[in-house]
């Protein structure tokens, strides 16, 4: 098949969940003989070819509010100005405007709907009711619908009575990692604590850090992220790490052999997403071993099957910090049983095949549009901030 995937910053993946998705899933479609075709932005522009996938460059507007818009509405464009493809794979409902084009020229349209962009603070009224009618613009125009988590699967059948297909994300297995890295950076293995995370409100970096801080951890804290559009959050989160020199704020770490070795050898891992699917920071922590700290919502919950130590707020960090350094043992377990469960039900081989018996069904006329494409938002009194069936 042609396959077509559209709607990330593309491959080589550098930033986030989508385009490491990308990245396993295209090319192992290409390495059992399909033709991956992946749409990106212009970060690797020497790269057209990778890791069996072809590589197409396109530019975007460089506006918090337009970018995704504006770089998948000119990849749909040459999608269809080529070849056109058999299949087409899109991720983020925020892209549903251009899934009738592509299905006007025949190409059948699967969605990754992702997690509810509409909740996160970073997006004003106006943003927040363009997510929501994307939502539902997917759901009116897809062919079908991809959710990462059980979670997402209740929420659109919830809300509009729409099938969508469960596939989860992969967990990348590291052991053993280099120390060396760690060294580089002065970290000793097993001895620090780790959030991976962009810079932003639901990702409760600044709780962790203030949690961290109010306690008498004697490991320090290492946090990786940043934040392109969130400024005011960052400083915050600079300013409450101020004075405390077991924090280390090291920024965007992009060289993934020390990103691994962070991740392999941290003593336990604190992940404070709270808006989206299955997580592919909370996998790769899971993959490498790593005991984990979550933010107590149903997403982790599931993911880690309940077992981990969960904090709402800063100060019930602060009481898990105390526990968690005084119990190396169940520290050390925990983190075995999470990698095991990484290892069984998290395989990106899995994930790939999935994708690949979608693409076989769409191609061969499958497609939930006759079912959904008068479907509307079950109307109901919703908290701004807070989805009835994921809270």
């Amino acid at each position: 098949m042609r396959i077509a995937i559209l709607g990330t910053r593309g491959v080589p993946a550098a930033y986030g969940g989508f385009e490491t998705a990308v990245e396993e899933i295209g090319s192992r479609l290409a390495a059992i003989g399909h033709e991956v075709t992946v749409f990106g932005d212009r970060t690797h522009a020497d790269v057209t070819e990778y890791l069996g996938m072809r590589i197409v460059h396109v530019p975007s507007v460089p506006l918090k509010q337009l970018e995704t818009l504006s770089r998948t509405g000119i990849a749909t464009l040459r999608a269809l100005a080529g070849v056109k493809p058999d299949v087409a794979f899109v991720f983020n409902a925020a892209n549903a405007p251009y899934v009738s084009l592509l299905r006007t020229r025949g190409v059948p349209v699967a969605v990754h709907v992702d997690g509810l962009e509409w909740q996160r603070a970073k997006w004003g009224g106006a943003g927040r009711a363009y997510y929501r009618w994307a939502e539902q613009r997917s759901v009116r125009t897809a062919d079908a619908l991809i959710a990462d988590a059980p979670g997402i699967v209740e929420y659109y059948a919830t809300e509009f009575g729409a099938p969508t297909e469960l596939i989860r994300y992969g967990a990348p297995l590291l052991q053993h990692g280099a120390t060396a890295p760690l060294r580089a950076v002065g970290l000793e293995p097993e001895a620090f604590h780790l959030a991976v995370a962009r810079f932003e409100p639901e990702n409760h970096v600044l709780e962790i850090v203030r949690g961290y801080r109010a306690s008498e951890a004697r490991l320090p804290l290492v946090v990786v992220g940043s934040a392109p559009y969130s400024a005011d959050y960052t400083r915050a989160v600079h300013d409450a790490a101020m004075g405390d020199e077991r924090i280390r704020l090291l920024g965007g770490v992009w060289d993934r052999e020390l990103l691994d070795a962070l991740y392999t050898h941290a003593y336990t891992y604190i992940h404070g997403h709270s808006v989206g699917g299955t997580n592919p920071s909370l996998l790769r922590a899971m993959g490498a071993g790593t005991a984990t700290i979550a933010w107590d919502v149903g997403f982790n919950r599931e993911v880690l099957d309940d077992d981990a130590w969960c904090f709402d707020s800063p100060a019930s960090l602060t009481a898990i910090l105390a526990e968690v350094e005084s119990c190396e043992p169940q520290v050390i377990a925990r983190g075995l049983r999470n990698q095991a469960r990484a290892t069984r039900d998290f395989r990106w081989d899995d994930v790939a095949d999935k994708y690949e018996r979608l693409a076989l069904d769409l191609v061969a006329g499958a497609s939930i549009h006759p079912l959904t494409r008068h479907a509307r938002r079950v109307e109901r009194e919703l908290d701004s901030h807070t989805s009835p069936v994921l809270a």
